[in-house]
């Protein structure tokens, strides 16, 4: 086994993967609530079409409020990661 160390990582690289990765979750749970609003909306009449149109929204506002939340994350991280690496060295990797 070859030990690799990691020093430095792209700051945006990783802010782009992290943004993809929370967006994709973003979806998945705009998914969740918009079956769970629209099965709750049409059992509840008070609510009406409020309550289908608040898990419509969800689908759509959810992965792109996660994404670039993810986005934003995920640069921080890179920058404090290449900033430690910087004072006490690298992230040690084996490799086969």
């Amino acid at each position: 086994m070859v030990k690799k160390f990691v020093r430095k990582i792209g700051v945006l690289s990783l802010g782009k993967i992290t943004g993809v990765i929370y967006a994709v979750m973003g979806l998945i749970f705009g998914v969740i609530i918009t079956l769970t609003s629209l099965t709750v909306g049409s059992m509840m009449y008070s609510q009406g079409a409020g309550g289908m149109l608040f898990g419509v929204w969800a689908i759509i506002a959810l992965p792109i409020f996660y994404g670039v939340l993810g986005f934003i994350g995920g640069v921080i991280t890179a920058l404090i990661f290449n900033a430690v690496t910087g004072v006490i060295g690298g992230l040690e990797l084996e490799i086969e």
